[in-house]
């Protein structure tokens, strides 16, 4: 009985550590040094809150550059990927059917080659980034869709550099550019 009672205090007092002080300890900490990034990294348009900087999401439209696929239609609370195998035949047919739409979508030729996150989602089915290669296969059917000028086009093409990220720590990884910012940054072309 002795060893039951000193056995449900200890796992008192490690669930009030482990489980209160804990979270609201480096709740606070984030809170005092990265206030933006704690709070989810969440980016306001015209006042309302139009995602967050750190979770993909779809746009649907022509006028928008296309995420990355996510196999839990960017459900954050149902994060991770499709777990099939390379040998899975639907996954094969999803990849290929992916491709081609992009291939369509994009008016590009059937032949040409495809960055592969436009046919492949990530671990998480949330990545927020595509390559800077992948904006720049669509940009011609964004700016065809948005009926822009030559001068536009022009500017939807600085936007897409500016909005090109260096690898990270200019070593790990590629070039990208989170879709997100790049689609509310395409609005302001005039």
């Amino acid at each position: 009985m002795k060893t039951l009672i000193v056995s449900l205090k200890v796992l008192m007092i490690f669930t009030v550590l482990t489980g209160v002080v804990y979270p609201l300890l480096i709740t606070g900490i984030a809170q005092l040094i990265v206030p933006w990034k704690a709070n989810g990294s969440l980016i306001e348009a015209d006042g309302k809150i139009a995602g967050s900087e750190l979770i993909g999401q779809s746009f649907d439209s022509c006028i928008y550059f296309s995420g990355r696929p996510s196999v839990n239609s960017y459900d954050a609370t149902h994060s991770g990927g499709s777990n099939s195998g390379i040998i899975n035949k639907s996954l094969s047919e999803i990849h290929n059917k992916r491709k081609n739409d992009f291939i369509i979508n994009n008016h590009l030729k059937s032949n040409g080659q495809i960055p592969s996150e436009m046919i492949f989602a990530s671990a998480s089915g949330l990545d927020p980034h595509i390559s800077a290669e992948a904006a720049l296969l669509q940009a011609q059917r964004i700016s065809e869709a948005r009926q822009f000028s030559k001068k536009q086009e022009e500017q939807l093409f600085r936007i897409i550099e500016e909005c090109t990220d260096p690898p990270q720590f200019y070593i790990f990884g590629n070039e990208r550019v989170n879709v997100l910012l790049l689609n509310l940054k395409i609005n302001t072309i005039k």
